[in-house]
């Protein structure tokens, strides 16, 4: 059994399909599938099962993949640490950021980082606050950005940048009153379920005396941008980041109700288990200071 052969198998697992997973990893096709075929071989076990086009994991697959993210992972350590030893003049960080962070913040804090590290090869995955905590957790990140507080015990969170939350109503319109009753008649429009976003919401609503089952009617999308433009087509009102609404705002797009709401705080995650390398410090030290 070999690193590759691991690496072909939890790509392969994760998207469950053969040509998806030789795309991610820059390979044909047939080599990605005589991997699998040699690992179950080799071990005289199926790894997936074959139905129609698709594959699926068994439950041997099942539960082979943790075994294999953590041979992998330690694998990366152990990388890491020789790059630390050569002076972190090269290497590769792994980020997952929440949508806020990675379009609106993380980019000038990236530009910085590899102006002084331009050797260091960066990925960034992107989801909302919960998944690129997941990623972490399940150390398919190195680093992880989010907006709001982390709850997840297997994580350190550090407090770095943060950004103010904006109540935003369509142009035009009568959005004054921030009556219980009013709040209840407003269609609301929301980030989807784990978004560090959707949490502020719904603490906001929350001292108001109000909860969601509360609101008259409210509509989920999966993107800041997406509930940006139902708000300014007139669907209805949001709270988000002052990041995402200001350009709109000062075009007359939207309108915004000053609220007391405090500085939202972003984190940095890193597993609270996995010793950080010099490389995840430096760039930890760029977010920080902002040099």
């Amino acid at each position: 059994m070999t690193l590759d052969q691991l690496r072909i198998f939890v790509a392969v697992a994760e998207r469950e399909h053969m040509t998806r997973a030789a795309e991610a990893l820059n390979q044909t096709q047939s080599a990605t599938s005589a991997a699998i075929a040699a690992l179950e071989e080799r071990h005289n076990l199926r790894l997936f099962d074959r139905i129609g086009r698709r594959i699926v994991l068994t439950d041997a697959g099942r539960d082979f993949l943790g075994e294999a993210r953590a041979v992998l992972a330690r694998a990366a350590i152990a990388s890491q640490r020789l790059d630390d030893l050569a002076g972190v003049k090269r290497g590769r960080l792994r980020l997952a950021a929440s949508q806020t962070v990675a379009n609106y913040w993380l980019p000038a804090v990236i530009a910085r980082f590899r102006e002084a590290h331009p050797e260091i090869a960066l990925t960034v995955r992107i989801g909302n606050s919960d998944d690129a905590a997941r990623a972490v957790e399940a150390l398919q990140a190195d680093i992880g950005i989010i907006e709001g507080d982390c709850q997840l015990t297997t994580l350190r969170a550090k407090a770095v940048a943060g950004d103010t939350l904006r109540l935003v109503f369509p142009s035009g319109a009568a959005a004054g009153d921030l009556s219980p009753e009013r709040l209840r008649q407003t269609p609301w429009i929301l980030r989807e379920a784990g978004s560090g976003t959707r949490d502020s919401f719904l603490q906001w609503l929350g001292r108001q005396g109000l909860g969601l089952e509360d609101l008259e009617s409210t509509l989920e999308l999966p993107s800041n941008e997406a509930v940006c433009s139902a708000v300014e087509a007139g669907i209805g009102a949001a709270l988000l980041s002052d990041l995402v609404v200001r350009r709109s705002i000062e075009a007359g797009r939207m309108v915004d109700v000053p609220i007391d709401t405090p500085q939202r705080r972003f984190h940095i995650l890193t597993h609270a288990e996995r010793p950080s390398s010099a490389l995840e410090g430096r760039f930890i030290d760029h977010a920080e200071t902002g040099i």
